[in-house]
């Protein structure tokens, strides 16, 4: 056996033994009873699996939460990731509660009218070239949450995705359909077409996939840590690959990233204390805001899904999305984001008498001078202690930029997509031009992930969230109004049809297939509203209510066949 062998085993027995510093804000509470078991909600039952195993053995949230996303790098590819970001909310029983934000960063090249070619916009170079890549999260982000709130070794976590990646595991129908949708992109990589197809055969249900590169990486990781990612020969793997092939992406860029801690938004709803993300997303504050607007009517009475209930919805997502095309971006380069206006109640009481209850009102651009699409992944954990965790990330597109890295075997995001197109243009069509989401170096894109957790009565309520693009805050506030003011439990407030408003396009966009009540979409369309049909289902929320010291979880199984919810 070669020294370098002897090394790398030497090294993962010491990391296996050594877990992370102690974090006094971790832990269970001394005032509040734990919970009868712990529970993971994710969109891949093998993922689930392997952060429940970790409760199990007496892990922590943030622990499962750890061992869940990097598995879902591997079995959901799709939006699982190394090379992308995220969003994690962790509150430790004893209320403590921060958010660790690893969302993807601009390279030190990139520039506020970059994706304009002689004075048009290039739609390709924004989403679907190298230059689409920003600097990957999430590797330092899941590291910096386990070195606060983790107990067990960072090895031990890693290793049901090594695993995994190196013996590989059986595709399912649904991914299987989703490598075939994206076998054409993958042609035009031979790298990428060599690992997810069988000699440019699609894989079939069934088959076994390995990912050997990916393993070897997920190996330097675990005994590495970030180290191997940002500096080291992942760091070298993925900087060879933009020189070659025109990407912007640096070794400065990647030896710079920096995960931000920031303190929840905080608010309440009916009693509820509500925690969720601050800037650079902009759901946390699009859920606030919308919450608040609710919350002065009674929709116990009227019920999220009827004419009446809805119609109200509906004019409080077009009014808080409004003032996130406006207002929302990185707080290093938008520091006058007047977030604690938009999330007061007084604000909300100002929305409120502005909407008329018998009409749908018109979206407007004065003001303005004249997004992210839907593959992202959300998981949400709760441990026998009380501690939870709600978690979203996401590579941008389906795949991400559908090429990997060759000899480090993850897949890339576009998330520079994310930015703003064209400065200064805002239009009708739903793009969007204001300054607080520029592209600029380090900048942080804008995102709609709203992981997001209620508590009631001192302890975790609710964890809730889900993929969607645009959608997403509306996805999670369909959640909480269908548990809160329906009374519904998880499985049937994940289950529920969805709506959707996003100010522009000024349209209602309802999912397909969806079981609506009798007459509802004719009731809307008197009131005023535009009511169109998605091409697809909206999100797949991962949901844990917790009664009575009682975890049960939704997972979105109609809309994303995989998702499991696995008590430990």
């Amino acid at each position: 056996m070669g020294r370098w062998r002897i090394g790398v085993l030497v090294s993962m027995a010491f990391a296996l033994l050594a877990g992370p510093a102690a974090d006094p804000v971790a832990g269970p509470s001394r005032n509040l009873p734990g919970l009868l078991r712990g529970m993971v909600v994710a969109q891949e039952r093998q993922a689930a699996e392997a952060g429940a195993q970790v409760l199990r053995e007496g892990g922590t949230a943030i622990d499962a939460a750890v061992a869940t996303a990097f598995a879902l790098a591997v079995t959901h590819p799709v939006a699982g990731n190394l090379g992308g970001g995220g969003f994690l909310l962790a509150r430790s029983a004893n209320g403590a509660a921060q958010v660790y934000d690893f969302r993807e960063t601009a390279p030190g090249r990139a520039r506020p009218g970059m994706w304009l070619r002689a004075g048009r916009y290039d739609q390709r170079e924004h989403h679907d070239s190298l230059r689409s890549v920003g600097t990957p999260g999430s590797v330092a982000g899941l590291h910096a949450a386990w070195k606060a709130g983790g107990r067990l070794p960072w090895a031990r976590l890693v290793e049901p995705a090594r695993k995994l990646a190196a013996e590989g595991f059986i595709v399912s129908p649904t991914l299987s359909d989703s490598l075939k949708q994206s076998l054409p992109a993958f042609r035009k990589h031979g790298p990428t077409l060599a690992v997810f197809s069988r000699k440019g055969r699609p894989f079939e249900p069934g088959e076994r996939l390995r990912q050997p590169d990916l393993a070897r990486t997920l190996a330097r990781i675990q005994i590495e840590g970030p180290e191997d990612f940002y500096r080291g020969r992942t760091a070298r793997l993925l900087v060879r690959m933009m020189v070659k092939e025109g990407g912007l992406l640096r070794r400065r860029d990647l030896a710079g990233y920096r995960v931000e801690v920031r303190a929840p938004l905080a608010g309440t709803y009916r009693g509820h204390e509500v925690l969720t993300v601050p800037p650079p997303s902009g759901g946390g504050i699009a859920l606030l805001e919308m919450l608040n607007t609710l919350e002065g009517y009674d929709l116990a009475a009227r019920g999220p899904l009827t004419t009446e209930g809805s119609h109200l919805v509906a004019e409080a997502m077009r009014a808080a999305y409004r003032d996130r095309a406006r207002f929302v971006g990185d707080p290093a380069f938008a520091p006058a984001m007047p977030v604690e206006r938009l999330i007061s109640k007084a604000y909300a009481a100002e929305l409120r008498s502005a909407i008329d209850p018998q009409r749908a009102l018109r979206s407007s651009l004065e003001g303005f001078e004249t997004g992210e699409p839907e593959h992202t992944t959300h998981l949400s954990v709760v441990d026998r202690e009380g501690n939870a965790v709600s978690l979203t990330t996401t590579l941008e597109d389906y795949y991400g930029l559908k090429r990997i890295v060759p000899g480090a075997g993850f897949f890339l995001n576009n998330e520079m997509g994310d930015f703003n197109a064209v400065p200064g243009r805002t239009d009708a069509t739903g793009m969007v031009g204001t300054a607080p989401n520029l592209s600029r170096p380090g900048a942080r894109p804008l995102s709609s992930m709203s992981p997001t957790l209620l508590v009631k009565d001192g302890g975790v309520f609710l964890v809730t969230g889900s993929p969607g693009g645009r959608t997403i805050p509306n996805t999670t506030l369909h959640t909480i109004l269908n548990v809160v003011d329906a009374g519904l439990d998880a499985q049937a407030a994940v289950d529920a049809p969805r709506f959707h408003h996003q100010w522009f396009p000024d349209r209602v966009q309802v999912e397909p297939g969806a079981r609506y009540p009798p007459g509802f979409l004719d009731a809307l369309r008197a009131k005023g509203h535009r009511v169109v049909e998605r091409e697809t289902r909206q999100g797949v929320a991962q949901v844990i209510l917790v009664r009575r010291g009682q975890p049960s979880g939704g997972a979105d199984g109609s809309r994303g066949a995989d998702s499991a919810a696995v008590a430990e």
